[in-house]
């Protein structure tokens, strides 16, 4: 019996065996792939790009904030802003806690301007041009010259000399930006 199985086993043709039929395909299979390469090159290098914006900003916020507050955490006691056209420094320096001032420095006309905020009045010093003022000595100067008692256009004449503050009449002298600065106020010589 063995061998009659065997036989019919080989009396019979083997069963024929086809490959399974295809799936219809993309005919821009190629094409299609580097779509998708392109497109996740292109997310990666956008990925990166906003990720060092973000970096750049909070650095220029740090530093920023390192400029307004000063390094050790507290406010900067000078912020300084300059213009070529008419040569003038301006300072603004916090003086005492409560009280800050507005300091200009006038290279073409060389004067300094001063005035304390809140202030009543507006100071102006001649500059020397051989050695100009520090910013200390004139804001130590100028908080001297507002404890004594102002001059009135009556006591100019008697008392110009004595080292009190005197009325300036003529603002044609004055740079736009000290005149501005001085604009709601009297002017005094310091």
């Amino acid at each position: 019996m063995a061998t009659d199985s065997k036989e019919i086993l080989l009396m019979e043709a083997p069963p024929r065996y086809t490959a399974s039929p295809r799936l219809p395909g993309l005919p821009c299979k190629k094409l299609l792939i580097g779509v998708v390469v392109v497109v996740v090159i292109v997310l990666i290098v956008l990925g990166f790009l906003l990720m060092g914006l973000h970096i750049t900003e909070k650095h220029t916020e740090t530093v920023l904030q390192m400029t307004i507050r000063g390094l050790d955490g507290e406010g900067s006691l000078q912020h300084l802003s300059m213009t070529q056209k008419e040569r003038l420094a301006t300072f603004h320096a916090h003086v005492d806690g409560n009280s800050s001032a507005t300091v200009v420095y006038d290279y073409s006309n060389l004067l300094i301007g001063y005035r304390s905020w809140p202030g009543e009045s507006c100071y102006i010093t001649k500059m020397n041009k051989e050695n100009i003022q520090s910013l200390d000595t004139v804001i130590k100067a100028f908080q001297q010259v507002q404890t004594k008692p102002l001059i009135s256009p009556r006591q100019q004449s008697e008392e110009e000399e004595g080292g009190f503050p005197v009325l300036l009449t003529d603002r044609s002298l004055l740079s736009t930006t000290v005149n501005i600065l001085c604009s709601s106020v009297p002017v005094y010589w310091a």
